[in-house]
């Protein structure tokens, strides 16, 4: 479809709306408790166990305050934090993964089609995105390639990820569900997986905003308000 500028495109329906929303406010809330936490013992290990005078593979500045919640460093309440917004996270990721399959959206939006992921095609849009073209103009409102590629990486595989581990080292849930840790390869492991996945989500976060912020961040926003997208000039 080859709409002219300024023709008004319903874009995103209302779960996608309302889960985008709800996962935003559990991102920023779980990434801050989360760095309050790593403040506690701020080193990555593999394996099972971890403590000082093992071999750590990263060690982890200290987030100031302005980065955690709390502000003040206090361990309990970033864990309440932590633990209350990671199961919205889940949850909500759960409700719109069904969503998403009942009214179609992953196969309409995400389905990557033939010549999606061919070499011509992935330089292309990265070619375009250098320009500042984030649209087709033949396909106004379609998801570009960058964009099913990152959306499928976190939908499928960062936030599962993120969600799976943080239950591994949960010493509630490593206790009715032991195989969670052997899956990872052990709590240390499945310690340090959980933060790189949660990396790798902060990263797409930055990113996403930059982008939105160059492509029209009033266009953007209504989107993702109301809906209604209005496909932009050249």
């Amino acid at each position: 479809m080859n709409a002219p500028p300024g023709t008004p495109l319903y874009r995103h329906r209302w779960p996608t709306r309302l889960w985008h929303w709800v996962n935003a406010i559990a991102i920023i809330i779980l990434i801050g408790s989360g760095l309050g936490i790593s403040n506690a013992h701020p080193r990555l290990y593999w394996g099972q166990y971890g403590a000082n005078f093992d071999y750590a593979w990263a060690s982890l500045p200290r987030f100031p305050a302005w980065l955690t919640i709390p502000a003040s460093y206090n361990l309990a309440i970033s864990r309440r934090w932590h633990l209350f917004f990671a199961l919205v996270l889940a949850f909500g990721l759960l409700a719109y993964m069904i969503v998403s399959v009942v009214n179609r959206h992953f196969q309409r939006d995400l389905r990557f089609r033939r010549g999606d992921l061919t070499r011509t095609s992935l330089w292309a849009d990265i070619r375009a995105h250098l320009d500042f073209r984030f649209h087709d103009p033949e396909h106004p409102g379609a998801y570009n390639v960058l964009q099913k590629l990152s959306y499928v990486g976190i939908l499928f595989i960062a936030l599962p990820l993120v969600i799976l581990t943080g239950l591994a080292i949960s010493p509630g849930m490593d206790a009715a569900w032991p195989w969670l840790l052997d899956l990872f390869g052990g709590r240390q492991s499945a310690r340090s997986i959980h933060f790189l996945s949660m990396a790798a989500i902060a990263l797409f976060t930055v990113v996403h905003l930059v982008l939105v912020i160059l492509a029209g961040v009033g266009n953007e926003l209504r989107s993702i308000v109301t809906g209604w997208w209005k496909v932009p000039g050249e």
